[in-house]
């Protein structure tokens, strides 16, 4: 892989207490050290002029200056500093980055991955919330869109919280298609079965909200299953995933029972995918809290594409899993056998 890296995204610092640190990125940073062929780009940073593609204007300044008049709390749970806009900047850049080398990949390019911070998938059209200011994948995916020859993107969000964010901007849209696997009733409380698009984009989202304690099987099932097929159906040119990591079994703040294996397998499944669809693959960085798991699993995703093969999972599948993936598939008309 390549790695998207800014230092300057370390110096987005919501204090000592806060989640979404700027040490996830360097436990990230450090433990790729003991891995073989990492490469690191620096992508220029971007501005508002990108980033409006996807949000509004007025709230993009807004930030800018609440930032520049030295930050402070913008609700209970997203905190910004002075050096705040800057990282933003910086993480949007390293996002675009991303999209756009994928698609360059035609030459052999190594498979991108863009570790920026502050996270995105819950900023909305006009404005923050959980832990995120601008959203780095939704403004990547306009910005291909725009400038690149690409008629579809999909977004597949495996982070453990609904990237309800990505789905305010591009529900009514048909260029687009936002799948999002996440825990059940967890924190926007968001992204249920039925929440499926609107007008151009009925039928281009696709929640998929896992019960509490499921587990690699179950995840395996969702992407085998409702994910691979109305994907495959949908044909995106790219398709970027929104890769937080919290719902690992050692992360702190879910309840989603993941190992760090299944990083690896969702990988496979992903690349399997882009294979088929003839799509270009690219990862955004979203969650992921605890700092070993984190840095643990996004090597992991690496190995995957370094050569190491995934190991398969034994045991079956829960049966409260099963029928939310069929109740997922009845809403998007797909037959599928889910036993």
């Amino acid at each position: 892989m390549q790695f998207g890296y800014s230092e300057v995204c370390l110096a987005h610092d919501p204090g000592p207490r806060h989640p979404e640190a700027p040490d996830r990125l360097r436990a990230i940073r450090e433990r790729l050290k003991r891995k073989h062929g990492v490469e690191y780009v620096d992508a220029d940073p971007l501005g508002i002029d990108v980033m409006d593609g996807v949000h509004e204007r007025t709230y993009l300044e807004s930030v800018e200056e609440f930032c520049a008049e030295g930050g402070g709390s913008w609700d209970p749970d997203t905190t910004a500093v002075e050096e705040t806009w800057n990282a933003i900047r910086h993480s949007v850049g390293l996002a675009c980055w991303a999209a756009e080398a994928a698609l360059d990949g035609a030459d052999g390019r190594k498979t991108p991955f863009s570790l920026g911070r502050p996270p995105g998938h819950h900023a909305v059209y006009d404005d923050a919330m959980g832990f995120c200011f601008v959203n780095n994948a939704a403004v990547a995916a306009q910005h291909v869109l725009d400038t690149r020859d690409v008629d579809r993107v999909a977004i597949v969000d495996w982070d453990v919280h609904h990237g309800n964010g990505t789905q305010d901007i591009f529900y009514d849209r048909d260029d687009v298609f936002f799948v999002s696997l996440h825990e059940q009733g967890l924190y926007p409380g968001t992204g249920d079965v039925d929440e499926i698009g609107e007008g151009d984009g009925e039928g281009t989202t696709m929640n998929v909200p896992m019960p509490a304690g499921t587990d690699d099987l179950d995840y395996l099932a969702a992407f085998e299953g409702p994910i691979r097929a109305a994907l495959e159906d949908y044909d995106p040119d790219l398709l970027l995933v929104s890769a937080g990591f919290d719902a690992h079994r050692h992360d702190p703040i879910s309840r989603i029972r993941l190992s760090t294996e299944a990083y690896a397998l969702l990988t496979d499944r992903l690349r399997s995918l882009s294979e088929t669809t003839d799509a270009a693959l690219a990862f955004v960085l979203e969650g992921g809290y605890g700092l070993d798991v984190l840095a643990d699993s996004v090597a992991l995703v690496h190995e995957t594409f370094d050569g190491r093969e995934p190991i398969e999972p034994g045991g079956e599948r829960s049966e409260e899993a099963t029928e939310m993936l069929e109740t997922v598939a009845d809403a998007h008309d797909l037959d599928l056998d889910l036993d």
